[in-house]
């Protein structure tokens, strides 16, 4: 089974489209790519519900969305049998991440993706960011004890871009990266969530996979979970340049695929 379980729902002018005929679209490039199953994941950020934990103006001028419209029309799907699966992209908060799973509780998603995109209120992926005033180690080091933390927080299913850090190439000296990706796997995997193999990073200065191969042979090592990914925002990313997404899962031996489903992960051979 080949899922990609992060995009993000827009119409056809890249606006937010919180409908069903929305997903339309979306759900026709996968089946023309041979993927089985979407799952949406919006920016939680978005959303008017959340809008007491926000204090970075990015996030708090963009927190205008209807929540409940957007589970609506992705639901409204799911109940016409169509192969969707309500997600959202939860961001990393620190000290704020029990009060957000609080008021996300209400609501019925298969799963919830963690992401690390700011740490104090400096952005990871957009220069120059953390990298104005750390050093590309102190950089990484910050991250990956953020991204450790979201997983042990059992307020996510799956770690979206798992080494974003490494977005405009910048990577610590090789021991200590190395080192770095054995800490992420060791913690992911006694966790029990997944991580994302995603096509993103094609698209990105960097010009890779997220993770590498370092990361997903840790990992690997571990017994840790993986889902596929495009971080689509428009329909024609959907699956974009899956093939080498499933030949670095399999060069590295993944033979399953994590699947949700209210909450609950279950395996699918990738065969």
């Amino acid at each position: 089974m080949i899922v990609d379980y992060h995009m993000h729902l827009r119409d056809e002018s890249g606006k937010m489209a919180f409908a069903p005929k929305a997903i339309g679209p979306f759900l026709e490039t996968a089946l023309a790519r041979g993927i089985q199953e979407i799952g949406f994941t919006e920016h939680v950020y978005y959303f008017r519900q959340t809008a007491e934990i926000w204090d970075v103006p990015y996030m708090s001028e963009r927190c205008v969305y209807d929540l409940d419209e957007y589970c609506d029309a992705v639901l409204e799907a799911k109940r016409a049998g169509l192969p969707v699966k309500l997600g959202l992209e939860v961001d990393y908060v620190g000290e704020r991440q029990a009060r957000l799973a609080e008021l996300l509780e209400p609501y019925p998603f298969d799963y919830q993706l963690g992401s690390v995109h700011w740490l104090d209120g400096l952005a990871v992926d957009s220069s120059p960011g953390v990298w104005e005033v750390m050093t590309v180690e102190e950089g990484w080091l910050r991250y990956v004890d953020a991204l450790c933390e979201l997983a042990l927080s059992n307020h996510v299913h799956a770690l979206a871009h798992p080494d974003l850090a490494k977005i405009f190439g910048r990577r610590p000296v090789p021991s200590v990266l190395a080192d770095l990706h054995e800490r992420i796997a060791f913690v992911v995997a006694a966790a029990g969530i997944a991580i994302e193999i995603s096509t993103a990073g094609l698209r990105k200065p960097v010009g890779e996979l997220y993770p590498d191969a370092g990361l997903l042979e840790a990992c690997a090592r571990t017994g840790t979970h993986v889902t596929f990914a495009s971080d689509a925002h428009e329909p024609d990313l959907v699956g974009e340049n899956f093939d080498q997404a499933l030949a670095l899962a399999k060069a590295t031996g993944c033979r399953t695929v994590a699947v949700f489903e209210g909450g609950l992960l279950r395996q699918e051979s990738i065969e």
